[in-house]
């Protein structure tokens, strides 16, 4: 499969990591490589780190990236574990780092992937497909409460109960074994009302089990952690998210980076010794104007934070 992707807020992040040509900056979502095509073409003797990890993904920005290869090294890994990239690479501290936390579009449109509720797959959703768990293990043998646990926390999904318990019921019988058989069975648990609404009855549960076979949002807080301190000063971190819990979390990491100080309001003196570590660059988040949403409709969710490094 062609792996080619549409990025979102292209521009504001270019603008945002505020590239040095002789920066060493990091792409933690490579993915077809749209974002570090533009970081790379902006360095003469720096560096970019592109990481990702999704093979097919690597291989495509491979072949993208060739013409700059002098200036690129590529990394299979989680972009959770950007702290053991940067060790393995003897890199302490670097200029930038870009996250974009949005699943890809062909791993959307590729429908052997299993992560549409448009065409009949195996239930993967594996970005990684060396992971062992995958979405038919969440699907078939986690427990109903825990189901309805991530159906209502990840995917905001108001009929959580209903569809866990239509879950339960029919793989009782035999296991669920693909993405059109759980797309029926989620169809199944809904009131008519939910199923005349403009978006698919299926979206948010998918959305769901996919953040919970790529534990999505563990590795949202684990990059928090670990990027801020690997940023020299007047290094940039630019983060887009693609909902409101994704962005939950790199707001608060944000904004607690900044705080410095974590002393109760009604001491006196600060006693806790926290200085601030960042400062924000975006007070809001930068969203996407109509001429990128006319293009790209995938985009009407996406939010960037950037903060820099004090």
């Amino acid at each position: 499969m062609e792996f080619s992707h549409k990025s979102v807020l292209l521009d504001e992040c270019i603008e945002g990591l505020n590239i040095r040509e002789d920066g060493i900056y990091l792409d933690g979502t490579l993915g077809g490589a749209g974002h570090s095509s533009e970081i790379v073409k902006r360095l003469t003797t720096g560096r970019l780190i592109g990481v990702d990890r999704d093979q097919v993904a690597l291989k495509a920005a491979g072949e993208r990236l060739a013409p700059y290869k002098d200036r690129v090294t590529l990394v299979h890994s989680n972009f959770s574990e950007i702290a053991a990239v940067l060790d393995e690479l003897g890199l302490d501290q670097i200029d930038g780092m870009l996250f974009d936390l949005g699943v890809s579009s062909p791993q959307l449109d590729d429908a052997e992937r299993g992560f549409s509720y448009m065409a009949d797959a195996p239930l993967d959703m594996r970005m990684n497909r060396q992971d062992a768990l995958s979405a038919w293990d969440v699907v078939n043998t986690w427990d109903r409460s825990e189901l309805k646990r991530i159906l209502y926390e990840y995917g905001e999904e108001r009929y959580a109960p209903q569809i866990a318990a239509a879950i339960d019921r029919r793989r009782a019988e035999k296991p669920i074994e693909t993405t059109l058989e759980l797309t029926d069975v989620i169809r199944s648990a809904m009131p008519p009302q939910a199923l005349r609404e403009k978006q698919h009855p299926a979206k948010r549960s998918f959305q769901a089990i996919r953040i919970a076979v790529n534990d999505e949002l563990g590795a949202v807080s684990r990059m928090m952690e670990a990027a801020i301190p690997r940023l020299r000063k007047g290094g940039r971190l630019a983060v887009i998210t693609f909902h409101s819990l994704e962005d939950r979390i790199v707001k608060s990491a944000m904004q607690q980076a900044a705080k410095g100080c974590t002393c109760p309001p009604e001491f006196p003196i600060c006693v806790c010794g926290k200085k601030p570590q960042i400062k924000l660059v975006t007070r809001k988040p930068i969203i996407s104007g109509a001429k990128e949403l006319e293009e790209n409709p995938r985009a009407r969710s996406a939010k960037l934070r950037v903060a820099e490094k004090l």
